[in-house]
């Protein structure tokens, strides 16, 4: 009985050194456990902060009792940009590569989306759906180019990208300000046939701002997985990431593969700025910074492992800790507290090796005690 309660912890300690999932669950815990400690020691109550995350993703407020299904709405219309830009980090890190251009890439998807929203045909369904393709489009050949510089001539993808973000996010200031009708804040409104709302979706959750992207978002987690998982193209992708010159010596076209797999996890930023652009949005938005959801969407990416499920259930989080920020105004708990959690899981995360050589000596110092033991 007494071997049995030993090896139990060494089959623990063993079990979290193999799984990322486990050091990711680990992490995001430690990143609440250690925010939970800041809201007490600065004299509030960390109930609070807890108080308004359930009732982002129920809809019920335990203060009053009341349920509002506009919240769990909020919730996923936040979390879908995330999953996007994540998916954005993720593909091409599986490919060995450190995308940090998925902001340019969703600028210039949503700059793209508001111009087919204001000038493309106005029929229901086509217009949107154009836009969005070419919102698509726009994101892919944003990242495709890096992707060919560095494959081409090992033109580092962190330096190009950096500075495609910015040119990215200029371009879209000069190109909204010259629309007619656009002012340095908004352009004029979009009309109806451009909008990704859904009747019944705003009926459902209460006038919230979940529109048809959250079905895009489930496509999209769908042909990552596929592409990634099971095709030809994607065990080339990943084979490239773990060996370059091995995967050359094997025949397999890296170039080929390096350049597909930026333009893909560009249009996947793209995609993801188009249904911001279209399903939050009456008006384009002449923006004067980052919208940040490329950014947060490395630390989705890390969070999630870069696999498909993992990177769509940390976008729900980082979605959870952006929709709960007002609520936590009114449960008294500071709206900043939700950055230092993402900031937290994020560096316990980069930490990943250190809590694997712990576990590591953990389950060999288990392991000398069953064997004194026997």
């Amino acid at each position: 009985m007494n071997q049995k309660i030993q090896k139990k912890p060494l089959s623990v300690y063993n079990s979290l050194i193999k799984s990322d999932a486990a050091i990711s669950v680990l992490v995001i815990i430690l990143g609440f456990l250690f925010a939970t400690i800041l809201i007490a020691l600065v004299g509030r109550n960390p109930g609070g902060m807890y108080k308004a995350l359930f009732q982002s993703m129920t809809g019920f407020n335990l203060n009053n009792g009341k349920w509002n299904p506009r919240y769990i709405g909020e919730w996923l219309n936040y979390s879908v940009p995330f999953v996007f830009c994540g998916f954005a980090m993720a593909f091409a890190s599986r490919v060995g590569l450190f995308n940090v251009g998925g902001e340019g890439q969703y600028i210039i998807g949503m700059t793209i989306a508001q111009l087919g929203a204001l000038y493309f045909p106005q029929v229901s369904v086509l217009q949107v759906a154009l836009a969005l393709v070419l919102a698509t489009i726009g994101g892919a050949i944003w990242g495709g180019v890096v992707g060919w510089f560095k494959a081409r001539f090992e033109v580092s993808e962190v330096v190009s990208t950096i500075m495609l973000n910015y040119i990215a996010l200029y371009l879209s200031r000069i190109v909204t300000l010259a629309i007619p009708g656009s002012n340095t804040f908004k352009t004029p409104n979009f009309p109806a046939t451009a909008s990704l709302k859904v009747v019944f979706l705003s009926k459902l959750f209460n006038n919230s701002n979940l529109n048809a992207g959250i079905f895009l978002c489930v496509a999209g987690i769908l042909v990552y997985y596929i592409i990634m998982e099971k095709t030809k193209a994607g065990f080339a992708m990943r084979s490239t990431g773990f060996n370059k010159d091995a995967a050359r010596a094997a025949g397999i076209p890296v170039v080929a593969s390096i350049v597909a797999a930026m333009a893909i996890s560009g249009a996947f930023a793209g995609v993801g700025g188009g249904v911001v652009a279209l399903g939050s949005f009456r008006y384009g938005r002449v923006i004067t910074g980052m919208d940040n959801y490329g950014f947060t969407g490395m630390a989705v990416a890390l969070v999630g492992n870069c696999t498909a499920q993992g990177t769509a259930l940390a976008g729900l989080l980082f979605g959870l800790l952006q929709a709960s920020q007002s609520l936590m105004q009114t449960n008294n708990i500071p709206k900043e507290i939700t950055f230092i959690i993402q900031g937290l899981v994020v560096v316990f995360i980069a930490l990943k090796t250190g809590f694997r050589l712990f576990f590591a000596w953990r389950a060999k110092k288990a392991g000398q005690k069953l064997g004194g033991a026997q």
